[in-house]
């Protein structure tokens, strides 16, 4: 299987805001103060187009989506939270945390993918755990190597451990299962998602280690990225704050392989961190601060990569 794609699908947000119902577990959330709502997603549909039009420029295949203002959905800006594409064809829909973020699954995000040619073969649709209060956020909370059969997950009240094992079952990956955490007001609390702390690539890892306490489940997670072969680069917890773990590689024009970050990522990186992945990437970073700062997410998670196969 490929761990890199070229086509990613984006929605672009019409009534972007910080999510009241995601603050309560996502503490890179921030109220931005003397701004007000309208003027927050226009910042945000600003930083989008731009990040959109770097993508492009680098020979990203991106479908974007527009978002409509009914439903009331402020996180759909983070589509691979609730859908990821795989190279069968299939298509997973995930259970959702929050309620309103319930409301961004939409089957015309689906007619607009076959539309450019895509090829859906079946749709695997784990939301009824919801009824249950129990959680599996996509490739936020599963951070995929799909290359070598792997799936990473940092438990968390969004990810829940049976379903996840449920999820590896069936699409026979080997889970890879942990905790992780950051310091909030001097406690340990949980890291909402997988993909905050850490970016798996074709030949790279880059990984909060700190954020895993448990010695034993740290060398299991760094034996696990070594032993495929993966050059380990390591990231603060500061640099996660400043979303240095949610990056994504992907490929461009003539199949060259790309690091997504944000501004902010980017700059939180040491020359030695930079010079690493240069061996490995191009990197490409675009300004995402109301994103960041409204939405507790970053670059990665405004991407859901296809997979799927095409016509």
């Amino acid at each position: 299987m490929n761990q890199t794609t070229n086509s990613i699908l984006m929605i672009r947000p019409v009534a972007f805001r910080m999510n009241e119902q995601t603050a309560v577990n996502n503490y890179y959330q921030k109220v931005l103060d003397n701004l007000t709502p309208t003027s927050v997603n226009a910042k945000a549909q600003e930083e989008f187009d731009t990040f959109v039009q770097k993508l492009k420029m680098i020979g990203l295949h991106v479908i974007v989506v527009e978002d409509t203002l009914s439903p009331d959905t402020p996180d759909s800006i983070f589509p691979n939270n609730w859908i990821s594409f795989h190279e069968n064809g299939d298509v997973v829909l995930y259970p959702m945390f929050a309620e309103n973020r319930r409301l961004e699954r939409r089957e015309d995000v689906l007619d607009n993918l076959e539309e450019a040619g895509f090829l859906i073969n079946e749709i695997m649709d784990y939301t009824s755990a919801e009824e249950d209060d129990v959680f599996l956020e996509g490739t936020g909370s599963i951070v995929l190597d799909r290359a070598n059969g792997k799936a990473y997950c940092a438990l968390s009240p969004r990810a829940d451990e049976e379903l996840f094992i449920e999820f590896c079952e069936d699409f026979e990956f080997t889970p890879v299962i942990f905790e992780a955490f950051q310091t909030v007001n001097e406690e340990r609390k949980h890291i909402y998602h997988t993909n905050v702390i850490m970016c798996v690539g074709e030949t790279f890892a880059v990984i909060c280690a700190d954020c895993i306490d448990d010695k034993k489940e740290r060398k299991m997670v760094l034996d696990s990225l070594k032993g495929d072969e993966k050059e380990v680069i390591l990231i603060t917890e500061d640099q996660v704050n400043n979303f240095a773990g949610n990056m994504l590689e992907v490929k461009g024009t003539n199949d060259r392989r790309f690091l997504i970050m944000s501004a902010s990522a980017h700059q939180s990186l040491t020359k030695k961190q930079i010079a690493q992945l240069e061996e490995h990437v191009i990197i490409v970073s675009s300004s995402l601060d109301t994103i960041e700062a409204c939405g507790g997410g970053s670059a990665r998670c405004m991407m859901a990569e296809i997979f799927l196969p095409k016509d």
